[in-house]
């Protein structure tokens, strides 16, 4: 199965596995699919903007109200757009916010704001992995209709070695290819 024509909201937040991601777009981009990207500010501390526009083949969405751009809705218009939403890396941070619904930045309220789903592939410390808050977020997120491509056991960067590491771009992409493959059901 090709994922043509399937439209793909790829969202970065700010963790050293933003390195991956920009290979997983290359798969989907590869197989058809259309993609866009939001990044956090932190993200693009790890990777530019432009290397996501260039593999996306369109402009990257960071900032809520960017300076002298048109921008009216255009946090619902990015929300309502994909058939399906992938976060890749999610911080703790970032499962914080979405359990929570905190809209603070453009990546947040694009997923505030959408009616179909979302999938997470969260990646960080083994310990922030296992903290009780964060497990707990992530049980609320995959009570109310949330997917997640759970974390590897691995090395590091900071020289841990434990469950936390970003599934690799080829276990993102078949993820997804067997998302579409499946029947789906909207977030609640």
């Amino acid at each position: 199965m090709s994922l043509a024509d399937k439209k793909i909201l790829v969202g970065l937040t700010g963790g050293i596995a933003c390195y991956k991601v920009p290979y997983f777009v290359r798969l989907l981009v590869k197989d058809k699919a259309q993609v866009r990207v939001v990044m956090t500010h932190n993200a693009t501390k790890f990777i530019t903007p432009l290397t996501m526009e260039t593999v996306s083949n369109h402009p990257v969405g960071i900032d809520m109200f960017p300076p002298d751009e048109f921008i009216s809705t255009r946090h619902i218009d990015l929300a309502e757009w994909p058939d399906l939403i992938v976060i890749a890396p999610a911080t703790a941070n970032f499962l914080g916010k979405a359990a929570s619904g905190v809209s603070d930045d453009l990546l947040t309220t694009v997923v505030c704001a959408a009616p179909g789903p979302v999938m997470i592939a969260p990646a960080m410390n083994p310990n922030m992995w296992a903290n009780k808050v964060t497990q707990k977020n992530i049980k609320y997120l995959k009570e109310i209709g949330y997917r997640f491509i759970d974390p590897a056991e691995g090395d590091m960067a900071c020289e841990d070695v434990g469950v936390g590491r970003m599934a690799e771009p080829e276990h993102l992409f078949d993820a997804v290819k067997a998302f579409f493959k499946s029947p789906q059901k909207k977030k609640s």
